[in-house]
């Protein structure tokens, strides 16, 4: 009896504590788009905390904030205020200077005490405070309509654009207009479509005495009839467009010299079919360097010209070439310690790696072959310092007292970025802090510490001060919470499966949904990109995953996305299978995506869905049309359609034209299978996306119609080619819809 009196107190204990659990499941909040998407009300509020204005004074840590700039001492973290907010405005408004919001972008540019801040609005300027003395100590003002401004802190010269003309300020003030171009030729800002590793138009030389810049005439380029119906008629604004195949713009270089108001070209021949990236400057100010592509993207030179006559200096320092496409992304990096050497970054092994020049050396300039078909040409002794299979992503600077670079690489995996310092004379590399997760770095002036901010699938996020060298403690500056916690989450994991070429390994993130029943059946949906430079699965939190595949979670769906071959961080012939046939190899992987779902018996096979947007539109609407026996909904967002109508720089590279590859681009041309399309597919775009033109999705709808099938389309007028701000929430309001409405 009292055994029986036992079991029942237990089963009564057990049920108690299964109603307690249950209720503090239920509890816990449910999520709105307003809490997961860009652009909702409550957005920032679920991100995990983090400090923005963190940067170096020589070693010592800067904390800009809201209120105040404070020092942080990286030996033991403790902290002082430097100068308040109020301080800072009292002082610009005794010297008329206008006033800031905040201080996060304060930097401390020189040795001493000196504090650079920008104000805005009608007195935008640039001034420098001495936080010492609580004085303002110079000044420059910046015109209203000045854009791409780019600032030297040795000169304190400012260039910046205005429409499409290059200016400069000088620091006594002086404002120098260096181009006076006509309407279709642009200075002073990015060019080539912003490939090739180019992000901006204007390049100071390291003393800021001379000032190399962009030159793209676009007057032979085709007008892509873009409309603007925001006014009462809708008024022609057109983009210049080069597609595939097509002529495309010619971009020179020039270098001025707001000394003597003269510029000087660089005399590299003739611009036509060529491009020029990643402009360089020698420690001297001397020479400018440029690595020079051919139209095909498959050669590439190491160039020298001289600053001072735009003549060039000798023959080619370097030349590499690849059956398929070379790439070339940075530009080179001098070492502090030696004006003859400089770091060179190519991927002629198959990985991104880093090679040492030495320009006092010279080498035979012998052709030689890798092993995955790159030929190379080296007229200077040069030394590889990285190998192996990962890739270096990034310098981050240098330590010039233990002579090393420190680099951002995916060592660990290629989910993560993590810090490493490399021996330059030894090739002998170090990880730099806490193996986990994705990291980004700050390094000091001398190369001592990084500001190390990272974050991981356990970690919301963490931000220490780390010493380089690996001695001493690291001096934690934030450790966040999650702020989903509060939520009901779903379970997110992380796997791998094979690629269809049954030997890759591809990674996987699978989100269940909310309240996950192994006994019920539950719609799937793909999330997709598929396309190079993109990666969507890394180690941080949720893996990754998206707003809106939470959201799904918790509407009831099962999430899954597949990095497939094509995509980034696994190396060149991951990537480059996909040449010449964009689409083909990405969607049978995405297919192995789909056994995997078929094959953990919660999923409705008869009920899966895809969505992407630009790349993953693309993939999207041809899983859609190819595989049209698995795939019931689609969403497409900004969708590529046809190839050819795709711009020259990208659209070259991976599928060379239309007229060297027909058979290609007639594969990949989704308007030839409207026909093929069975199941329910939106197609939704900016009605003004200079990225993937409208021209795509309509031509699309036209031959649909001509083929008796019947897509849905939704627009964002004014919109480019995504959607920001409140626009965002709605657009993922009418994503979901479409996937409650047809595929649950």
């Amino acid at each position: 009896m009292r055994k029986r009196l036992n079991q029942s107190l237990f089963l009564a204990l057990l049920t108690a504590f299964a109603m307690t659990m249950n209720v503090t499941a239920q509890e816990k909040k449910s999520f709105s788009l307003e809490d997961l998407m860009p652009g909702g009300n409550n957005y920032f509020n679920l991100q995990p905390q983090n400090l923005y204005g963190l940067t170096w004074w020589g070693d010592v840590c800067i904390n800009g904030g809201t209120e105040d700039v404070k020092t942080v001492n990286p030996t033991n973290g403790k902290e002082k205020i430097l100068i308040t907010v109020q301080e800072v405005n009292d002082l610009l408004e005794k010297a008329g200077l206008g006033k800031v919001h905040h201080l996060y972008g304060a930097s401390f540019p020189y040795s001493e005490g000196l504090m650079w801040v920008k104000t805005a609005g009608a007195k935008q300027a640039n001034i420098l405070i001495d936080v010492n003395k609580k004085e303002v100590i110079w000044s420059q003002p910046i015109a209203e309509k000045a854009a791409n401004q780019d600032w030297n802190k040795t000169s304190r010269s400012l260039a910046y654009t205005i429409d499409n003309n290059l200016f400069v300020t000088t620091a006594d003030g002086q404002n120098h207009q260096v181009t006076n171009e006509p309407k279709g030729i642009v200075c002073g800002q990015s060019v080539h479509r912003q490939e090739f590793g180019i992000y901006k138009g204007t390049f100071w030389s390291p003393k800021g005495n001379l000032l190399a810049f962009y030159r793209m005439d676009e007057t032979m380029v085709t007008d892509y009839p873009q409309v603007n119906t925001s006014t009462r008629i809708a008024t022609l604004e057109p983009d210049k467009y080069p597609m595939a195949g097509m002529t495309s713009h010619k971009v020179t270089v020039g270098v001025y010299n707001p000394a003597t108001g003269q510029t000087v070209y660089l005399k590299a021949g003739d611009p036509t079919d060529r491009y020029f990236t990643n402009v360089s400057w020698s420690p001297d100010e001397k020479n400018v360097y440029l690595i020079e592509l051919n139209r095909d993207q498959n050669e590439a030179q190491l160039c020298c010209y001289d600053a001072a006559t735009g003549e060039k200096v000798g023959g080619a320092i370097y030349e590499e070439s690849h059956p398929k496409y070379v790439e070339p992304q940075h530009p080179l990096t001098f070492l502090p310690w030696d004006n003859g050497k400089f770091i060179y970054q190519s991927q002629r092994d198959g990985y991104n790696h880093l090679y040492l020049f030495d320009l006092n050396v010279k080498a035979d300039g012998a052709e030689q072959t890798t092993g995955i078909g790159s030929k190379y040409k080296e007229s200077v002794k040069v030394t590889q310092l990285t190998q192996g299979d990962w890739l270096v992503q990034d310098i981050v600077g240098f330590n010039a007292k233990t002579k090393e670079v420190i680099i951002m690489s995916t060592e660990v995996s290629p989910l993560q970025s993590n810090a490493y310092a490399v021996n330059v004379n030894t090739g002998k590399r170090r990880l730099i802090g806490n193996q986990d997760g994705m990291h980004s770095v700050k390094l000091s002036v001398s190369g001592q510490y990084v500001i190390d901010n990272y974050t991981s699938f356990t970690v919301p996020r963490r931000i220490d001060i780390v010493p380089v060298s690996g001695k001493g403690k690291n001096v934690n500056l934030l450790t966040a919470t999650n702020p989903m916690d509060d939520y009901n989450m779903p379970e997110i994991t992380l796997g791998t499966i094979k690629a269809a070429d049954g030997k890759t390994d591809l990674y996987y993130r699978l989100v269940k949904p909310v309240n996950f029943d192994p006994n019920k059946k539950y719609p799937a949906v793909i999330y997709v990109y598929g396309g190079p430079h993109a990666q969507m699965i890394h180690n941080v939190r949720n893996y990754g995953a998206g707003g809106w595949d939470i959201y799904m979670a918790q509407l009831g769906y099962v999430m899954l996305t597949v990095d497939n071959r094509g995509s980034d961080n696994r190396g060149l012939e991951f990537e480059n299978c996909t040449f010449r046939q964009l689409g083909t190899e990405e969607m049978k992987d995405q297919v192995k995506g789909v056994d995997l779902l078929k094959s953990l018996g919660y999923v409705d096979e008869n009920r899966i869905g895809v969505h992407g947007w630009s790349f993953g539109g693309f993939m999207t609407t041809n899983l859609m049309l190819t595989y049209n026996d698995i795939f019931k909904v689609g969403v497409a967002g900004g969708p590529v359609i046809d190839w050819a109508y795709y711009e020259v720089m990208y659209g070259e590279r991976y599928m060379d034209t239309p007229e060297t590859n027909p058979e290609g681009y007639k594969k990949a041309n989704l308007k030839l299978r409207a026909g093929d399309l069975k199941g329910r597919l939106e197609i939704i775009i900016g009605a003004n996306d200079p990225t993937c033109v409208p021209q795509h999705s309509v031509t699309f709808l036209r031959a649909c119609i001509d083929a008796g099938t019947q897509p849905d389309f939704f627009m964002y007028p004014g919109d480019g080619h995504n959607m920001f701000g409140r626009d965002r929430v709605h657009l993922y309001e009418r994503i979901t819809r479409y996937f409650e409405d047809h595929l649950k």
